[in-house]
């Protein structure tokens, strides 16, 4: 046991006769560990991503309320007739009549 850990430290086992089994699992476990950093990483821009994107929907969602509500303001009676008054006009007092066209054939 105190021989393996000696030859551990000093780096033996990797010059050795036999090394060569020692290389393929160094370098496959090498290997591993770059593919499973890179998959962490890819990981993570997405996590950042979805979450830049759930903040951009939230942001145009509130935008559309808030010009729908603008929208419906601006739709009432109320300040239609403001706005034509600005203008010089007057609410009709008399209705609108309905005009019917007969076509000949």
């Amino acid at each position: 046991m105190k021989k393996s850990i000696y030859s551990i430290l000093r780096g033996t086992f990797l010059i050795s006769d036999d090394s060569f089994k020692n290389w393929r699992v160094i370098l496959f476990i090498s290997g591993l560990a770059i593919i499973m950093i890179a998959s962490a990483h890819s990981a993570d821009k997405k996590v950042f991503e979805i979450s830049r994107l759930n903040n951009e929907v939230k942001e145009m969602r509130s935008a559309f309320v808030d010009g729908r509500s603008k929208l419906m303001r601006l739709k009432m009676e109320s300040t239609i007739v403001k706005k034509v008054e600005e203008k010089g006009l007057e609410i009709s007092k008399n209705p609108p009549k309905k005009i019917k066209i007969k076509t000949q054939d």
